[in-house]
């Protein structure tokens, strides 16, 4: 398979997926296979053009021309090649940590689920090959609907309310805002193509003013305050869902637009200096530091996680709002880092609730000792996210300050050691709860850990947060090209 027909196939392999696990349905094993298979088969697919992207080629295929500078089309920068590896990858792991969970939860409507997950990878990967924002704005919607009978999975009232929130923030933002970011831009511009340097150098700095915010704010996803209340509400889904899609796809995708508007409608010489988005920093800054505080008030875990989530989002913004190299690529790290953290942070808080029944973290004292490995991998991803050494996501916040000190915003600094401060503060506790409950617990009577199908999974994704750190040299020298 050439490297053009690869960029073409990759987005709709999981739809043709999504077709066979479907027909596949009243067969569990046949499901799941095809499942693990339609993972793999897209991995490979997406691993195959990187080679092209490393060596600097811009691999292109156009489907469609729908007006003059108008088309359904993909073009793989470096940026959207990095986010295609990491939901493809982890498509694969939390494809078996979902058949360990879902079959020891007993869910109802599990083709469903695996259906609904395919259509949401191939939204995913549409966004990260998208060639302009018309393409990646019709799969920012698919991912958006293809997610929401995930959200609403249980089918109880709060399922449903909860759903109702996802579906209105997401939609209302996407639609009210960045929609309409989208049309002025092309009636100024006659082009929605991402280009290096930006598209809009000869507009008014005013219409260039709203419409940064017009796009920032329309891309909900990326749970900036006020618009983040989706994502908290997302939680009553089933872990699996929280752990790939709200850790990783759905919420990554929303930084990953962020910072394609950034750097390739706006352009990174027009967001240095003087820019319209000089409020973003602040606002990110004021989202991770909020973010954090409220995730140190929660007792439940995935509620605790989610605000974390938000925080986390916060320094992708951030580092796209400073428009400097090292922030750029650090933006990109941190897309990374925080997703093997993250998805093993969820995977963990769903061992807990299938094999201890926990959802409450005043309620884990003294897990640890029957869950000894799961609370390991909880720790390890912790550690990553909280940005220590020899943990991935210490490369990510590293990089970020580093583009804070390029443009001389040693605030930014300051506010990120602080957020990490806070890290420990709601994370730590519950290892130190678990490992070191001071006294006999109900959980005294011996070991006994999540389904070897869940426990794998988090085990694997707990041990990248230390190999990438040691080998962060291949997702580093992709995203310098960025900068170059």
């Amino acid at each position: 398979m050439s490297v053009t027909t690869a960029v073409a196939v990759a987005p709709f392999l999981p739809l043709l997926g999504a077709v066979m696990i479907w027909l596949a349905g009243p067969r569990p094993n046949v499901r799941e296979g095809v499942t693990l298979v339609t993972a793999v088969l897209l991995l490979l697919t997406v691993v195959s053009v990187a080679p092209a992207v490393m060596a600097g080629e811009r691999p292109q295929v156009t489907l469609y021309e729908i007006l003059p500078g108008l088309e359904l089309a993909f073009e793989v920068e470096p940026l959207g090649m990095l986010f295609a590896l990491i939901a493809s990858f982890l498509w694969i792991p939390n494809s078996i940590y979902s058949i360990g969970y879902m079959r020891a939860h007993h869910e109802q409507n599990q083709t469903r689920f695996y259906v609904c997950f395919a259509i949401a990878l191939c939204g995913a990967v549409g966004i990260a090959f998208a060639g302009n924002m018309f393409t990646l704005f019709l799969f920012y919607e698919l991912l958006t609907i293809s997610t929401y009978p995930l959200v609403t999975h249980a089918g109880t009232d709060n399922a449903k309310r909860s759903g109702r929130v996802y579906l209105g923030i997401l939609l209302g933002t996407s639609i009210g805002f960045q929609l309409l970011a989208i049309i002025i831009t092309y009636a100024l511009t006659g082009t929605l193509d991402f280009r290096e340097g930006g598209i809009l150098a000869e507009v008014e700095p005013l219409v260039i003013a709203v419409l940064f915010a017009l796009y920032i704010f329309g891309v909900g996803k990326a749970a900036i305050m006020p618009f983040h209340r989706w994502l908290p509400a997302a939680m009553v889904a089933p872990t699996p869902v929280s752990a790939l899609l709200h850790a990783v796809a759905v919420v990554k995708a929303g930084v990953f637009t962020v910072l394609k508007v950034v750097i390739y409608i706006f352009g990174l010489d027009l967001m240095q200096g003087a820019h319209p988005g000089m409020w973003l920093p602040w606002l990110a800054t004021f989202t991770l530091i909020t973010a954090s505080l409220v995730a140190m008030t929660k007792d439940n875990l995935k509620a605790r996680l989610a605000y974390s989530t938000i925080s986390q989002l916060a320094y992708i913004v951030l580092a796209a709002s400073l428009a400097s190299s090292m922030a750029i690529v650090g933006g990109g790290m941190h897309m990374l880092m925080h997703a093997f953290g993250k998805i093993t942070l969820f995977f963990c808080a769903g061992a807990f609730i299938i094999t201890a029944h926990k959802e409450n973290i005043s309620d884990m004292r003294g897990i640890g000792r029957a869950m000894p490995i799961t609370l390991a991998a909880f720790l390890l991803g912790s550690l990553s996210v909280i940005g220590l050494p020899p943990f991935g996501g210490a490369w990510s916040k590293w990089f970020i300050g580093l583009g804070a000190m390029e443009t001389g915003q040693l605030i930014f600094i300051a506010a990120l050691m602080v957020s990490s401060l806070l890290n420990v503060a709601y994370l730590l506790p519950v290892v130190a709860r678990g490992f070191f409950p001071g006294g006999k617990t109900e959980f005294d009577g011996g070991v006994k850990e999540a389904p070897l199908a869940c426990l794998i999974p988090l085990s694997f994704t707990a041990v990248m947060c230390v190999i990438l750190f040691f080998f962060p040299d291949p997702a580093y020298d992709l995203l310098s090209q960025l900068v170059e």
